[in-house]
C-alpha cells in the first residue's frame, strides 16, 4: 500500500523537476503548508484521502490529492497557467513509488476562482492515484 506522505513526496518530486513549472512559481513555491511571509505564487498540499479494497486476485490502494495554487496576480491568468502546468505534468502520469508497484494518476475535479475573503485567486487540482501493487 503507498502511504499518503509517499504520494505526495513523489507527486512534488515530479513537479520540482518541471521547468516550465518552477519559472511560473519563481523558483520555491511547491509547499506542504504556507509559511506567514510565503512569496506568491505557490502551490500547497492539500487533504490525502485514502480508500482500500481488496478484489480477490489484486490488491489496489486509491487515493486523492489536492493540490491548491494561490496567486496575487491581477485575474486569474497566472493561476490558469500554474493549472495548466500542474495538469500536463500529472494527468496521466504513472509513478513509481518504492518496490510496491505503479501508482496510475488521473485528474478527478479542477477549479479557479477568487476568494474575497483572503484576496487572492485560488486554483484547485484534485488527482485520483490508483496504486497496483507488484504480485
Amino acid at each position: 500500500m503507498t502511504a499518503p506522505g509517499d504520494l505526495q513526496q513523489a507527486l512534488f518530486l515530479r513537479l520540482k523537476s518541471d521547468a516550465s513549472l518552477s519559472a511560473l512559481l519563481g523558483g520555491a513555491g511547491l509547499l506542504e503548508r504556507a509559511t506567514d511571509n510565503v512569496a506568491f505564487p505557490y502551490v500547497t498540499s492539500g487533504q490525502t484521502s485514502a480508500f482500500d479494497w481488496d478484489t480477490g486476485a489484486e490488491n489496489n490502494d486509491d487515493q486523492l490529492i489536492t493540490l491548491h495554487v494561490w496567486s496575487k496576480a491581477h485575474g486569474e491568468a497566472e493561476t490558469r497557467a500554474i493549472m495548466d502546468a500542474i495538469k500536463a505534468r500529472l494527468a496521466g502520469a504513472v509513478l513509481v513509488i518504492g518496490p510496491r508497484g505503479q501508482t496510475r494518476l488521473s485528474l478527478e475535479f479542477s477549479e479557479a476562482r477568487y476568494d474575497e475573503e483572503l484576496l487572492v485567486h485560488h486554483g484547485l487540482l484534485r488527482f485520483r492515484a490508483l496504486t497496483q501493487e507488484n504480485a
